[in-house]
């Protein structure tokens, strides 16, 4: 056997999510848009609703703030934008106060905050910009002139040093961690969903934290779990199902510290009966689970974690652990499908969260570093969008098995869902904590469309929040999000709510041209090294079946000088992973054999050194491939 635990048989549902992996963009989008169209009727009719929404949202801009006021006045297209993503990934990171220091002057220095001070309505994005516009002062102090607030602050700031102005950033850091999380334990968040503001939302708490790296990670997110999940108790007791009672968003990765295709043998035997137990601890306590998505990689392995639970899962009567679909992957609407069988199989429901996803620039980097044949996930937006409304239209028609949960910011999306919905209900919209209000200000209570509306609610330290932040960034802070889009007036409308599936269909070629596969990252200059999907069973059973054939045969090596093999010294080779196993002779170079070759050597010196470079260099090449 080639590998350490013998590879699983998948049937026909994940045999389809393993080949649509790295499957081709443009056979994925065209698959998917007859399941994403509409008829022109309905089409004007999500059309009608979505302007109104964004018409609505717009007129009330004044009122709302968080998130959604900060991307708009900070979008990635500033450089203040980008500053302040890096800042936050960076300060994470950094040991000590030193080199905070010196990181705030080499990039804080450059950003020009003072021009967006009072230029949002936002009280959040004002009280921000102040730190940020002190800090951003700091190396500019003897050029200060003017006699006015700035002066003042540039005063101030040389007055009270760097390592106090380090805290007024940290400061500022936390009001926006204010925005972005809902409390700094489960209890606090807890009593802030109780704020008027939240009143008419149900919450999906997250502890946040990154993946576990040790078994104490592990063993302390898995105690923070169980935490919330009793805290949560008490608010659950008076729901009338578990869709109405809160719930809490569970990482795998953070359950297990190799949480790694490569250790599945391990990861089924440790987590699968933590994850088993905190679904008899909600169970219990009258609270739901969704089970978070993670990369692309963790998918495959995701999948085996939930379906070995749904079979070790002793309460056929709980409807409560869900699951998140991404849609930028092209996995996704298989996804779906085997969720489908999955919940008929077992007689259960399933709550699936829909998503868009927000690991696209890592999903692409990753690709491109491995050398992968294509991308997991869709390289236009309007792709993923696409996507995203078919997948949806899936799991509303297999709502007898699955619960809807369709998370999402855009006006149009949110008006195709109610479309297909029509007066039906039993479903909710979700949304995160900080972003949206002014959207759902529009859709959610009962004089309004009276839905559901379910709040992604991030708990965690100021530190546990700066990842978090960052991919927020990262996903909502480009000036083509709808996020951003949605608060600029000079947007226009039509363009905001066009139909997906029209767009693709005008689109040409489907794929983004200016983000070529893996292998041509490099244009004409050179080929990307070729790697393999480990993370794909079929791959790996490809992989293992060319590994067998390769132990069958008798391999020889010996020293080639001119093109002819020399006998010396003979050894058997072994297999390196188990040294029992003889897979071939090798015959080692003798005295006179160096001897040759480096006569031969010399010989050609002579000759390679007046050859053109350029055939040099195709000889190399020619070698390097």
């Amino acid at each position: 056997m080639i590998f350490a635990t013998e590879l699983p048989k998948r049937g026909p549902l994940r045999a389809a999510i393993d080949a649509a992996f790295l499957a081709d963009e443009a056979a994925c989008v065209e698959a998917l848009l007859p399941q994403a169209a509409v008829a022109e009727d309905a089409g004007g009719r999500i059309a009608d609703r979505a302007r109104q929404l964004v018409l609505a949202v717009r007129e009330r801009r004044k009122a709302h703030g968080g998130l959604d006021a900060f991307m708009h006045e900070y979008d990635l297209s500033s450089e203040e934008g980008v500053v302040l993503m890096c800042l936050a990934e960076a300060l994470l990171r950094i040991p000590d106060a030193d080199t905070a220091d010196r990181l705030i002057r080499d990039k804080l220095a450059r950003g020009q905050w003072d021009r967006h001070l009072g230029q949002s309505h936002s009280l959040f994005v004002n009280a921000s910009t102040w730190g940020l516009m002190l800090t951003g002062r700091i190396v500019r102090l003897e050029t200060l002139t003017v006699d006015d607030i700035t002066a003042f602050l540039g005063r101030l700031t040389a007055r009270m040093g760097e390592p106090v102005i380090r805290v007024a950033l940290t400061q500022a850091m936390r009001i926006m961690a204010h925005q972005f999380v809902m409390g700094r334990t489960i209890e606090e968040a807890i009593k802030r969903s109780h704020a008027p503001e939240h009143r008419d939302y149900l919450h999906s708490f997250d502890m946040l934290g990154e993946a576990a790296l040790t078994s104490d990670d592990a063993e302390r997110y898995y105690e923070s779990y169980v935490h919330a999940i009793n805290a949560l108790a008490a608010e659950a007791g008076d729901s009338a199902d578990v869709y109405s009672a809160p719930s809490i968003s569970v990482k795998l990765s953070a359950l297990h510290p190799r949480f790694e295709y490569a250790q599945r043998g391990r990861v089924l035997a440790e987590l699968v009966p933590r994850v088993e137990a905190l679904s008899m601890l909600a169970r219990d306590a009258g609270v739901g689970i969704t089970l978070d998505a993670e990369e692309a990689d963790r998918l495959d392995l995701m999948l085996d974690v939930v379906e070995a639970v749904y079979k070790a899962v002793r309460a056929r009567e709980w409807h409560g652990l869900g699951v998140v679909v991404q849609a930028y992957q092209k996995r996704a609407i298989h996804m779906v499908a085997w969720l489908i069988e999955l919940a008929r199989r077992h007689r259960r429901r399933i709550p699936v969260r829909l998503v868009k996803g927000a690991y696209w620039d890592a999903e692409i980097k990753h690709a491109q570093q491995q050398g992968l044949d294509g991308y997991p996930v869709f390289t236009r937006k309007v792709s993923t969008d696409v996507s995203y409304l078919a997948c949806a239209r899936q799991i509303w028609a297999a709502r007898d098995r699955l619960y809807p949960e369709f998370a999402t910011h855009n006006a149009h999306t949110a008006a195709f869902v109610l479309e297909m919905a029509g007066k039906e209900r039993g479903f909710e919209f979700q949304r995160l904590h900080g972003m949206g209000q002014a959207l759902y200000g529009e859709l959610v209570g009962a004089e309004k469309q009276n839905v559901a509306c379910r709040i992604y609610a991030p708990v965690g330290s100021h530190e546990d929040l700066l990842p978090y932040l960052v991919r927020r960034l990262l996903e909502n802070g480009a000036n083509t999000s709808f996020v951003n889009r949605l608060s600029d007036e000079q947007a226009p409308v039509d363009e905001i709510i066009a139909d997906p599936v029209l767009v693709t269909r005008a689109t040409q070629p489907v794929p983004h041209p200016r983000i070529p596969l893996p292998i041509d990252l490099y244009g004409s200059e050179r080929r990307n090294a070729r790697g393999l999907n480990l993370a794909s069973t079929s791959e790996l059973v490809a992989l293992a079946q060319a590994m067998d054939k390769a132990l069958g045969e008798a391999w020889t090596t010996a020293p080639l000088v001119d093109g002819e093999a020399l006998e010396g010294s003979e050894r058997a080779l072994t297999d390196p992973s188990d040294r029992r196993r003889v897979i071939g002779r090798a015959f080692d170079a003798d005295d006179a054999a160096v001897e040759r070759a480096l006569a031969s050597a010399s010989a050609a010196a002579t000759f390679w050194a007046q050859t053109e470079v350029d055939r040099r260099a195709r000889c190399l090449e020619r070698a390097a491939e």
